[in-house]
């Protein structure tokens, strides 16, 4: 693991709400400017019933630095740990804090006995894009959506 940035991670649970709206919450408008509270509670109690968690990266004095939901998922390809979201704070932004939590869940994923991790991106998205493949990610799928009309 990248030993050269100073952490303290904690998995925030559904337990967690004062923490998740005042450190996870922040971070999550970051990375998805649109997120409204009712979907921000969705997330923290239908996706926490879903197994989602949210995994917060902190400097040693409390402050929010980067955060990452994820997923233990069973699929047809093999256990999978599945990445939600992965955001670092503007201000903490190529510090390693995002590498940080990047090598913190593959330690999840291995404990829970996954083969590999997975998330999608955004095409626009080329700075993490960037990101992704110098942390050694492969471009192996197309993700592709389909609206549900009401």
């Amino acid at each position: 693991m990248n030993g050269t940035v100073d952490v303290v991670f904690k998995e925030l649970t559904s337990d967690d709400v004062p923490l998740l709206r005042s450190d996870l919450l922040p971070l999550l408008r970051r990375l998805r400017p649109a997120m409204s509270d009712e979907l921000f509670a969705e997330l923290v109690t239908d996706g926490f019933e879903q197994g989602l968690r949210y995994l917060v990266a902190y400097s040693p004095s409390g402050l929010p630095l980067a955060a990452a939901g994820y997923r233990i998922l069973v699929t047809s390809r093999g256990r999978v740990l599945f990445v939600d979201d992965l955001v670092t704070a503007e201000e903490s932004r190529s510090r390693g804090f995002g590498a940080r939590v990047v090598d913190e869940l593959t330690e999840v994923g291995r404990r829970a006995g996954c083969d590999r991790m997975e998330l999608d991106s955004g095409v626009v998205n080329t700075a993490a894009h960037r990101f992704y493949l110098r942390h050694r990610f492969d471009i192996s799928a197309f993700h592709f959506a389909r609206p549900i009309a009401p």
